[in-house]
């Protein structure tokens, strides 16, 4: 049973070891001529107000956080919605009501989202 994750671990093993190898010989072989203007902080060729340590608004985190939750209602449905078709109807029914949990339970957390008001920008 273990033999058959062999491979993977090898590679797996190559692939960190390639990794800290390229890592390491840029580091070590590459240019390395820092000045003022590399080292300071880059916005779109504006001069940085205040600095690089602020800290950001807790609406910023919501949005990232409602990206992933849709972004994970995309990545379940697509495939749900590709083999439904391909169900007979009592796998049709129990696939059925199981995607209207998850969106229901997904609707819970947008409606949670909408009363935080996450979507409400000042």
């Amino acid at each position: 049973m273990l033999e058959s994750y062999i491979p993977i671990i090898i590679i797996l093993t190559i692939a960190v070891i390639f990794g800290v190898v390229n890592v390491s010989l840029s580091s070590l072989l590459g240019p390395s001529r820092p000045n003022k203007e590399k080292l300071s902080t880059y916005e779109s060729g504006i001069e940085p107000i205040g600095t690089a340590h602020e800290r950001f608004s807790v609406k910023f985190y919501m949005v990232a956080v409602l990206f992933i939750l849709f972004d994970i209602e995309v990545v379940f449905l697509y495939p749900w919605a590709v083999a439904f078709t391909n169900l007979d109807s009592v796998k049709m029914m129990y696939s059925f009501i199981s995607v209207i949990v998850f969106i229901v339970i997904l609707l819970v957390g947008y409606i949670y989202v909408i009363k935080k008001g996450a979507l409400k920008w000042d």
